[in-house]
């Protein structure tokens, strides 16, 4: 682990800011069909570019944070490593990234640094490597334990290489999480219980199981403009939504979130931030990050390049390669609350911070449809608890829905 003693001197009895890293590394080996976030096939890469480039920009944010934040007494309290995929780092670059952030951040006790990574021999490989750099929490990219699932999702790896994975990884990192994907084209309940079963055998203490979901952008988005079904049936994929609850709920991973489930103090605690609406800073190609002013009036947002030859020109040039700049209005801080805050099995404080503080806007001005509200709570898909908000199993099965009601 790195030495946080490097970090910056803080004022003398000044709490600590707590801040998330994200880091993003654009490229895969192949394109997969459902996937939109921003990636590329790898080709030939100039490591020694993309290091410096990466510590180049990490230096730019901590200036960002100390001065959005009005404090040099930062703590890094996670740091996620997504992409992409980020098990295709060169180690070298980890490392380095992690102690660059030592030398600009204090770091948390328990910080935890987590790593994407795809299961199969050729990226497990370097796992030591990326454990030794510091990652103390891997992701495993399974997706399906059915190799005819694999291949119509477009993956890399065997069923038998997923699970050699998982087992090696379990073996090697404090905490492991997997992912899977439900909803595929004739996809029974009895098939994917056996998946879900099989996987937590393992046994891996956080899963995220995602719906499959066509997106604009992407290859099946194609395929099924031009007519092909490659989803489930709705009803059924509720059907295994709930199943998914059940399962979990029975085997000590409890849902916490829409798609994740895990037992106590597994939760992934970097995601958690971009539910509460907590602030993080962002490098790479693409990349977000997001960062509320001390008066909590205001919350700052920032954009980085997506093209990874763009990105790289800027850094080069400028130091960082932050495309868009701009202050968020008490709406957009708002709404983000909401949509984010509602995919929370615990909900949010009815109050958000910024409307709490003595010159926040009216409470007039900036509040749910109160009669779609009430409507929901008598549904049983919203629940009003404890000064909090939450959304049900039912709530949470039409999220979407009740949020463009609650939000008008």
């Amino acid at each position: 682990m790195p030495d946080s003693r490097l970090a910056p001197a803080s004022a003398p009895n000044a709490a600590p800011a707590p801040l998330g890293l994200y880091i993003h590394w654009p490229f895969c080996v192949s394109k997969c069909p459902y996937c939109d976030f921003n990636s590329h096939v790898a080709g030939e890469l100039d490591e020694a570019a993309w290091l410096r480039s990466m510590c180049a920009e990490l230096d730019h944010m901590a200036g960002i944070a100390a001065e959005t934040l009005s404090t040099d007494n930062v703590r890094l309290d996670t740091i996620f490593f997504g992409g992409g995929t980020p098990s295709l780092m060169p180690p070298q670059i980890v490392s380095a990234v992690i102690n660059k952030a030592a030398t600009l951040f204090s770091f948390a006790d328990n910080i935890e640094i987590t790593a994407e990574a795809n299961p199969n021999s050729a990226e497990m490989k370097q796992m030591k490597s990326f454990h030794s750099a510091g990652i103390n929490r891997l992701s495993l990219g399974i997706q399906s334990l059915d190799n005819e699932g694999l291949a119509f999702l477009g993956r890399a790896h065997s069923v038998d290489e997923a699970c050699k994975a998982l087992e090696q990884a379990l073996g090697l990192f404090e905490r492991v999480s997997a992912d899977l994907i439900y909803g595929l084209p004739e996809q029974s309940a009895a098939e994917w219980q056996e998946q879900l079963t099989r996987i937590i055998g393992f046994g891996i203490r956080h899963l995220s199981a995602y719906q499959l979901t066509i997106e604009p952008g992407t290859i099946f988005h194609s395929r099924t403009r031009a007519g092909a079904t490659l989803t489930a049936e709705p009803d059924h994929v509720a059907d295994l939504y709930e199943l998914t609850e059940d399962i979990t709920a029975a085997a000590g991973l409890p849902a916490y979130e829409v798609s994740n489930y895990a037992a106590a103090r597994h939760q992934a605690r970097h995601n958690l931030t971009y539910w509460r609406s907590g602030n993080w800073i962002a490098v790479g190609p693409g990349a977000h990050g997001r960062i509320t002013y001390p008066d909590q009036q205001k919350r700052r947002h920032f954009r980085l390049r997506r093209s990874p030859q763009g990105w790289l020109n800027d850094v080069a040039q400028n130091g960082h390669a932050i495309e868009e700049d701009r202050t968020e209005t008490a709406r957009d801080m708002y709404e983000e609350y909401w949509m984010m805050g509602l995919r929370l099995v615990s909900g949010m404080p009815l109050t958000p911070p910024f409307l709490a503080h003595e010159m926040a806007p009216p409470a007039s001005a900036l509040c749910l449809d109160a009669d779609w509200q009430a409507r929901f709570c008598e549904e049983g898909w919203l629940i009003e608890e404890g000064g909090y908000l939450k959304a049900s199993l039912a709530g949470r099965m039409r999220l979407d829905y009740m949020l463009g009601k609650l939000l008008g």
